[in-house]
């Protein structure tokens, strides 16, 4: 799967995506990232690509030329136009099923935002997913970009040494996930819970749903709810069948 990110900061992409998984992804040539530099396609001497907005207001706002002849040089250099992601607080809530979609692509194109955001008819021009990682505001978009990439890269396949990995990992069922435990057997008198030392994976299984349905109703009520409905809703269509 190829990356390309549309971004005033290609070294603070390159950096942190260039180590862990994504980084072993990358050398393996599993994954490919491709930080475009909005910068160089300046429309200046000065290569500035910001100026004051419109009807006055603090700050100041990406121009559309630099930002549209950016993700102009991606799509000549990879033959198509590939879907657009802009990551801003206006956006919808990244999701794991957000996730599955964009690791669906072949090509994925993540637009980072600075200052006071990004002239609106750059934006209805080469846009097609509005996201945000949370109701809060960043510097810019290049740590949200990283985070998608991250989640996106895990379902990859190849990228994970155990597929089952990421299809065992909180959200895939919708629940969180179950508490986790290694060696010693016993920490500063808490010890692990015998079930797990058992050897049946049966039970095993079960100690663990039940742990991650207690989770999540306790901490992710809003996640616990439409758990409970598709739980239902399943319920419903085997009667049905019967």
């Amino acid at each position: 799967m190829r990356f390309h990110v549309l971004t005033l900061f290609p070294q603070m992409i390159l950096d942190g995506l260039n180590t862990s998984i994504t980084g072993r992804a990358i050398q393996n040539g599993i994954l490919s990232v491709d930080a475009v530099n909005i910068r160089d396609f300046a429309e200046n001497k000065y290569m500035k690509v910001d100026d004051y907005p419109y009807g006055g207001g603090a700050g100041l706002v990406m121009q559309p030329g630099p930002v549209c002849s950016a993700y102009k040089s991606v799509t000549e250099r990879i033959g198509k136009k590939p879907r657009v992601v802009y990551m801003t607080p206006q956006g919808y809530p990244f999701t794991q099923q957000m996730a599955q979609e964009f690791a669906q692509e072949e090509d994925l194109c993540i637009l980072c935002g600075h200052y006071e955001g990004i002239d609106e008819r750059a934006l209805e021009k080469i846009v097609t997913d509005y996201v945000s990682i949370g109701d809060y505001v960043l510097t810019g978009g290049e740590l949200p970009a990283m985070v998608v990439i991250d989640a996106v890269s895990r379902l990859v396949p190849g990228v994970l040494n155990n597929k089952e990995s990421a299809e065992t990992e909180s959200f895939e069922n919708g629940l969180l996930e179950y508490p986790q435990y290694t060696r010693p057997v016993e920490f500063e008198g808490m010890r692990v819970p015998d079930i797990l030392l058992s050897g049946h994976h049966g039970n095993v299984d079960a100690w663990r749903l039940e742990k991650s349905v207690e989770r999540t109703k306790k901490y992710r009520p809003d996640l616990y709810e439409a758990y409970v409905k598709e739980q239902e809703s399943l319920q419903d269509k085997k009667k049905h069948k019967k």
